[in-house]
Formats: C-alpha cells, structure tokens, sequence
C-alpha cells in the first residue's frame, strides 16, 4: 500500500503506540504486545522477526499468483476482493490492509465497497498486503485488461525499475542510499521515454505499522542517507511522458486507520471502534470488513466515527492530468548483512 510523500509526512501517518478514547485504560498495543504469554524484553522487541516476514512474503506470492488467474476484464471489483482476500486467510495469512484495486488514472487506495458496481477494466492496479504477527508483506502488480494490450510498456516500465532497485539494494545492502533508489526508478523510467510519478514512494515497514517513517523515493531527491537494517518495500509508479508525473488526493477510498483521538458517544460506535482495535490495532481497514462483521449499521458508526475524529480514511490518489499510471512493488528485509526479497 503506497505512500504519499509529502516531504516527509504521509497521506496518514499512524503513530505506533496509537491509543482510541474506547481504550484509555489499555496500555500501548504495540509496545506491549505478548509473544508466547512472556512479555517482550526491549532487546527481543527491536529484533527483526525475519522467519514471520518470510512466511507473511510466503502467503502474500500464493495470494498473487491466485489472484492473476482469476481476474478477468469486466469481473466486479468486489468478488475480485473477496476472493483474494478469503484465499490470504485461508493460507493462514492476516490483512495488512485491504486489497487495493485502483484502474487508470487512480494511482493507489481504491478498494470497494460489499455492493460495489465497478468492474475491472483498463489498467488495474492490485496491491494487497499480508501480515503474520504484525509482520508486513507487501506487494502490487498491474494488469492490462485492454483488447489491444496497450499499457504493455506502462507496466515494463514499473516492473523494470522495480527489478533495478532491488538488484541495487541486493549489492549494496544497509550502505543503499534512499536518493540512489530513486535514481534508478526515474531512470529506467525515463530511458522509455515514460514518467515516474515524483510524490509517490515506497516506505519502511514495522510490526503493525505499514508505513513506518522512512520514505523509498521514485525519483533522485537528493537525500544520500543509507537505508540500514529493517523491513521495506519498494514501489515505482509510472505514467506516460505527456501526464503530469505526480497524484492529488481524491474523494474516499473506503480504506481506514485509527487515528488515535476523539470521543465517541454512540454506543454501537464503540463497540466497532473496540473491534477495529483489537483486530486491525494500527493496520488500515476496509468499510467492507466491517460490513461483514456488523451489518449495514456499520456504515453509520463509520460516519461516526469519522466525525469524532477516531478514524481516518485515505483518499483516492489520482494522476492530476488523468493519465494512466502502472505500479510494482515487492517488500524485502535487510538483516545480518543479508538482503532477502521477500515477496519474490
């Protein structure tokens, strides 16, 4: 799931230790989290859980191969959804968030709603995200579903770049610097004589946190600090040379996070308020999940909460000139002086 780079803060920053007002007398989620019934020593909780990123890369690829044979032009976007989504749980997996589904001009952060007309169609973008205890892989691929296949180089070009980067960062390992990512995104790119969009970026992964601070440019932004060790993913995102090359924010998208503020007086808005907590913690959600869980109500405590400033929803992320726009991503981890791509 991308994010928006606004020099530095993101389209929705979600703080690890965020708290709600329906649980004040919870202490921190993330902080305090129990593995095996035994508290997490400050040593343990900073160790990079590799062996649950590989298995979250693991269910995230069979996910993906899934979801490419049965996508077809013209299927709901809704039973494309559902049925990537049920296949993530059934191999064990968790959502890190919803599958994002986003056709053409929209970029990112698009996922439908239960009763959803829309159709795949154009040029699809799938990004989904798999968690195993809090461990993020996350990935995205683009589709062609055009008779005459026209955004063919389109997604070369994201796919190349894509591959580029990771082979830097193979080499290179922690020493990679965030402006050389970039580089050779906008690159080969460019050498197609093709856009990257400029504020839009791969980021850090932490446990629970889908975007964690540190932002993987597409383009060369001068910022020459090394990558070191963690979780990321790497996302380039291109369009045609006459587009404007960069996204505004859009109307909804029917994904949401916890904001970790605001007051909440209805009581079944609580109530879905403490579910979000104890099942998503900080990961985003969809309007579909809840749904699912609570019935058409569920629609009206989202309103609430929304005015109560407990819950935050993304916006669409459209290219400003409506041109089309491919993506891919792949997530890896950086851990021992070893670089293990995760999702590949």
């Amino acid at each position: 799931m991308t994010e928006k780079d606004y020099s530095g803060a993101t389209t929705s920053k979600i703080g690890k230790n965020a708290k709600s007002s329906a649980s004040q007398n919870k202490e921190s989620l993330l902080i305090n989290k129990k593995q095996d019934k035994k508290e997490i020593t400050s040593e343990q909780s900073s160790a990079i859980d590799v062996e649950s990123y590989r298995k979250a890369g693991e269910i995230a690829k069979k996910a993906r191969e899934f979801a490419k044979t049965i996508i077809k032009k013209d299927m709901l976007l809704a039973e494309i959804a559902e049925k990537v989504e049920s296949e993530i749980l059934k191999l064990g997996g968790e959502l890190a968030f919803p599958i994002n589904l986003s056709i053409d001009d929209i970029a990112a952060h698009y996922t439908p709603t239960l009763r959803d007309e829309k159709k795949a169609e154009g040029l699809l973008k799938v990004d989904m995200g798999v968690h195993i205890r809090g461990c993020i892989a996350d990935l995205a691929f683009s589709l062609d579903l055009t008779p005459e296949k026209k955004y063919e180089k389109l997604i070369q070009a994201s796919e190349e770049a894509l591959k580029k980067a990771l082979e830097l960062v193979k080499n290179q390992k922690e020493q990679t610097k965030f402006n050389e990512i970039g580089r050779v995104i906008e690159t080969e790119i460019k050498k197609r004589n093709l856009s990257p969009i400029v504020n839009l970026s791969g980021h850090s992964l932490e446990e629970f946190n889908i975007h964690a601070g540190l932002t993987l440019p597409n383009i060369d932004n001068g910022n020459t600090k090394t990558i070191g060790k963690g979780a990321f993913a790497i996302e380039p995102f291109a369009t045609v040379s006459s587009g404007s090359g960069s996204v505004y924010d859009g109307s909804g998208s029917n994904i949401y996070s916890m904001t970790g503020a605001g007051f909440v007086r209805d009581s079944f808005a609580r109530e879905v308020l403490e579910f979000i907590l104890e099942n998503k913690k900080t990961l985003p959600f969809s309007q579909r999940e809840l749904e699912k869980k609570f019935g058409s109500r569920a629609i009206i405590a989202l309103a609430n909460l929304k005015r109560a400033g407990a819950v935050n929803e993304f916006p669409q992320l459209i290219e400003k000139s409506h041109s089309p726009v491919s993506q891919a991503e792949a997530s890896f981890v950086i851990s021992e002086g070893k670089v293990e791509i995760i999702t590949e």
